[in-house]
């Protein structure tokens, strides 16, 4: 039998040179398998949140005003501006088939914020408008701007605002404040920074001054609550941007975004409670989220639309006056695209 001896230094075996390359086929395949089931699994997840977002979203079937009274946007202004309505529906969470079909209700919005996202998608701008802002609601006369809702539904409320700063509104999101208990839950809880100490109305629960946990039933009455502030829905606005800035925060971690069981929950439990314009559905919502993959918690910016202060209407009740400066301006940033150069020069309420 002949011995290593017999054969010459970089002799190397045909048996083994088989093996390692069945064992180097081996491993291809098996990676090839992984890769093939890891996309089987992402497109079976992703599939499910899309049917989860589109069943159980409700969509606003006319959610603007015709055309022709409408600002004219300029096709090549890639930006995008959303109306977001918050109303309160109950523990039901469901809007009303009227809200839904475009027409009126006797439920007047309790916030209202302009979202403004810029065609570059290096940040979003969230402005809040003051609930009793005395102005013309079309075909209405001058009231307080939550009016619109209950007398010409989203659409009215919609041209008001168009109307209000000459800008043309993309989408529209009608969110449920039942919808921030379910959010909180989802995540866990979200931490804001609290500035003066109160107890909610009609309930014990107590906010110190300083980090407070948010969560559940706690959570929606500190976005709700204006009744234990001397400024009213000043403070109420300012509570509703902390909230909405450690959500998305917390939304945005690292922590949220590769915990796809933390994310089902929340797309499960807060869709219920959102309705949207018919051009917004999942597949238009996850095209923008790849688009703002970027966007960190510190590039969202929030403020709200500065005032001349406060008034009485003819009627005697007691309103917020317009800024008509600040509406020339921001309606002019808002159509040029350059709303972070109006904020980075305009001392707000942010």
């Amino acid at each position: 039998m002949p011995t290593k001896n017999d054969f010459p230094p970089d002799y190397v075996p045909r048996r083994l040179t088989r093996r390692k390359k069945r064992r180097g086929r081996i491993a291809l395949i098996v990676g090839i398998a992984v890769v093939v089931i890891a996309a089987i699994v992402a497109s079976t997840y992703v599939v499910n949140l899309v049917q989860t977002f589109n069943s159980k979203t409700q969509v606003i079937d006319n959610a603007f005003p015709e055309e022709e009274s409408r600002p004219v946007k300029d096709p090549e202004d890639g930006s995008l501006n959303f109306l977001l309505l918050g109303v309160d529906h109950g523990a039901a969470g469901t809007a009303t088939a009227d809200l839904l079909q475009g027409g009126g209700t006797d439920q007047r919005s309790d916030s209202m914020m302009l979202m403004h996202i810029p065609e570059d998608r290096s940040g979003v701008y969230v402005m809040s408008i003051m609930r009793d802002l005395y102005t013309d609601i079309p075909g209405y006369g001058s009231q307080k701007i939550n009016a619109a809702m209950s007398e010409g539904g989203v659409p009215l409320a919609v041209q008001t605002v168009e109307g209000m700063l000459d800008t043309k509104i993309d989408h529209v999101a009608m969110i449920d404040f039942e919808g921030f208990r379910e959010l909180t839950t989802a995540l866990g809880g979200v931490t804001v920074t609290n500035d003066f100490e109160f107890t909610a109305n009609d309930t014990d629960y107590f906010y110190p001054v300083g980090d407070i946990e948010l969560e559940g039933d706690r959570a929606l009455r500190f976005v709700r609550e204006r009744k234990s502030f001397i400024d009213g829905d000043y403070q109420r606005v300012r509570n509703q941007q902390k909230f909405i800035n450690a959500a998305m925060s917390e939304l945005l971690s690292k922590d949220t975004l590769t915990n796809p069981s933390t994310i089902f929950e929340i797309i499960d439990k807060v869709s219920p409670y959102l309705s949207l314009d018919n051009g917004f559905d999942a597949a238009t919502a996850a095209g923008l989220g790849v688009q703002l993959k970027n966007v960190r918690a510190s590039d969202i910016k929030m403020f709200t639309l500065p005032t001349a202060g406060v008034g009485t209407s003819p009627d005697g009740q007691s309103i917020v006056l317009r800024d008509e400066k600040a509406l020339t301006d921001i309606g002019k940033a808002l159509k040029s695209d350059t709303l972070k150069a109006y904020l980075d020069g305009a001392k707000l309420d942010k």
